[in-house]
C-alpha cells in the first residue's frame, strides 16, 4: 500500500490517506514486477523474463495467470551461483526455450494448464 499524502498538521501527523484512490499502489506493483522480478508482457503473446534482483538473492517464484482464469504459469527463478546478471538456461515444461539478448522468452498459450517455467540466473 502507498499513501499519496501524509499528514504533517496535528492529530494527524505521519498518517496516510488515499492509499486505494491514487493508483499509486498499483504502479508500485508494476515496477516490482516488471522492474526488480523482469517480468514483462510482450504483445499478450508472450512472457520476457529478465530479473534484476540483488546477487544475495537465491531463488523467487512468480505464479502468472492468464485473462482466461485457467491457464497458469509458475515461474521459477534460481540464482544457485549468486550472479543474478543474466539468464543461463530455461526450461518450459521441462522442455528448453529461447535466450535472446540474455532474456528468457515464455510463449504464452492460453490452453487452460498449468505450465512450469525455471529460469536460472548466472
Amino acid at each position: 500500500m502507498v499513501a499519496a499524502d501524509v499528514y504533517g498538521a496535528p492529530p494527524h501527523v505521519g498518517r496516510g490517506g488515499w492509499t486505494w484512490y491514487t493508483g499509486s499502489a498499483g504502479w508500485l506493483y508494476r515496477l516490482a514486477l516488471e522492474a526488480v522480478l523482469g517480468i514483462q508482457l510482450e504483445n499478450g503473446e508472450r512472457l520476457r523474463v529478465k530479473p534484476c534482483i540483488p546477487d544475495d538473492w537465491p531463488s523467487f517464484t512468480v505464479r502468472y495467470r492468464l485473462p482466461d482464469g485457467k491457464t497458469r504459469y509458475e515461474i521459477v527463478v534460481e540464482n544457485p551461483e549468486r550472479r543474478s546478471e543474466s539468464v543461463r538456461s530455461v526450461t518450459i515444461d521441462e522442455g528448453p526455450a529461447p535466450i535472446p539478448n540474455g532474456a528468457a522468452l515464455v510463449p504464452l498459450v492460453n490452453d487452460g494448464q498449468t505450465h512450469r517455467v525455471r529460469v536460472t540466473l548466472g
